[in-house]
């Protein structure tokens, strides 16, 4: 399951949340130290895992 990180605009705090993409696609996030709703997705890296060797 993917692993997303937000930044919550009314207390400042920095949270991780793992969701389905279906999940995610629904953009219903909220804060969970405040409750806000007031929520932005960081920038990260990521990384995948092929079953094919290099």
């Amino acid at each position: 399951m993917p692993t997303y990180e937000f930044n919550c605009e009314k207390c400042q705090k920095n949270f991780t949340l793992k969701m389905k993409i279906a999940e995610y696609e629904k953009k219903k996030f909220t804060c969970p130290e405040c409750n806000s709703n007031k929520v932005k997705k960081k920038l990260t890296a990521f990384q995948t895992k092929t079953s094919r060797k290099s």
